[in-house]
């Protein structure tokens, strides 16, 4: 567990269908010490062969994603377990349960930030605990801001309690139409610091490299979680911003090298992130990556 807590400062979050391997080499190249895997589903880890070997064959192969961290969802500790088990030997750290994501589907299904209700905090602490317990490598999780604020505190604490070996925190509140509202509340993140004696990860409010040491020199954190802004410059945590045609072709390369661990589309969006974030966008060149 030691390699994996001396890893977290400059973190790639998990992001749906954008956490893909050539990616997370990617940033890693400019500074990341951490990487996560997107979120992935146990029930489906354990009945669709195909989805199973997918994201096993982006976590297996022999190369420098290492010490990458695997995010599972759910609501039943048995069934979290279980896929924990597929996939803890290709990996450093499993997060034992998304709970910040804030879409319908999440909500639908009751998982992700959806299980942050108080009624709630029982059976969270049954899964940390569980997948603490009965697997190999360290647990840990990913929480968004309670009803009220405060009360993420004491929840954060109980997770503590329950095996977790970090916490990170996006300090906004749930809203599935809203997902970014609004600035995250940074304070929070400085007042679980305080709570807690475990690490911290703070999660919001970063486009710069600026805001990556203005965020860890107000709240304290042991690093920095960052997305979407990563998704429009990987070189963030260089402190530099990539040539458009540079960075993409650099990505199509490593895709080149690790086959079959990107979808077409999941290539296709991160490289209209790449040149649009320059709003550079060459007919031409757009064309080619859009496709039919």
């Amino acid at each position: 567990m030691a390699s994996v807590l001396d890893h977290l400062s400059l973190i790639a979050a998990p992001m749906v269908k954008q956490s893909d391997l050539p990616f997370r080499l990617l940033v890693r190249r400019y500074n990341a010490s951490l990487v996560y895997t997107q979120m992935l589903l146990p029930h489906k880890l354990l009945s669709d062969q195909d989805y199973l070997e997918f994201h096993l064959r982006g976590l297996g192969e022999p190369c420098n994603d290492r010490p990458v961290v695997v995010q599972l969802c759910g609501n039943d500790a048995d069934i979290v377990v279980q896929a924990g088990r597929k996939v803890q030997g290709h990996c450093d750290a499993i997060v034992d349960l998304n709970l910040g994501c804030p879409q319908e589907a999440a909500r639908d299904a009751h998982i992700g930030a959806y299980l942050l209700g108080q009624k709630d905090w029982p059976l969270v602490e049954d899964i940390v605990s569980a997948m603490s317990h009965s697997l190999t490598v360290p647990a840990s999780a990913k929480i968004r801001l309670c009803q009220p604020a405060p009360a993420t505190f004491e929840f954060a604490q109980r997770l503590e309690h329950a095996g977790a070996s970090w916490i990170t925190l996006h300090a906004r509140h749930v809203s599935a139409r809203r997902r970014r509202q609004g600035l995250a509340d940074l304070e929070q993140v400085k007042r679980l610091k305080s709570h807690l004696s475990i690490p911290v990860v703070s999660n919001g409010n970063v486009r710069t490299w600026e805001d990556v040491e203005a965020n860890r020199a107000f709240t304290g954190a042991d690093g920095i979680m960052v997305g979407e802004s990563l998704l429009e410059n990987p070189c963030l945590f260089a402190n530099a911003v990539p040539d458009p045609v540079g960075i993409s072709l650099e990505y199509l390369d490593l895709c080149r090298q690790h086959p079959g661990t990107a979808t077409i589309q999941t290539v296709q969006t991160h490289i209209r992130h790449f040149v649009d974030h320059r709003w550079f966008v060459p007919i031409r060149f757009y064309m080619l990556i859009s496709g039919p």
